[in-house]
């Protein structure tokens, strides 16, 4: 188990909602951000969204006013609400994490997020 550690995710159904949560093992870590990827089959690894230390995010324009990205910077952690999920949701999310001290970034093991129609 690497330093980032995900959770949530399963089957949801059209119209439906799953969380995510991904936390930062450890208190050694400073992070200066933390975001939520995604890669269906047969396409590149895309942003779904981000959130900084600082609290600012961003959102890929197809999850905007769906999910929503938020965070606890006490527990290094951060959840993606998804919301009025569609088909083309489906994809493995992977959480990656910046951190600043110590200076390195990395990906969480991914989990995988199934919309049936």
């Amino acid at each position: 188990q690497g330093w980032l550690v995900e959770s949530g995710g399963g089957l949801a159904q059209a119209g439906g909602s799953l969380r995510l949560s991904c936390a930062v093992s450890g208190s050694a870590f400073s992070i200066d951000a933390i975001g939520w990827y995604r890669q269906a089959p047969g396409k590149q690894r895309e942003l779904v969204a981000v959130i900084s230390s600082s609290g600012s995010t961003n959102y890929a324009d197809s999850v905007k006013g769906r999910f929503t990205i938020s965070g606890d910077n006490a527990k290094n952690t951060v959840w993606l609400q998804m919301n009025s999920l569609n088909a083309e949701d489906t994809a493995v999310y992977y959480c990656y994490a910046v951190s600043r001290d110590p200076p390195m970034d990395g990906w969480g093991q991914g989990t995988q997020v199934t919309v049936s129609s």
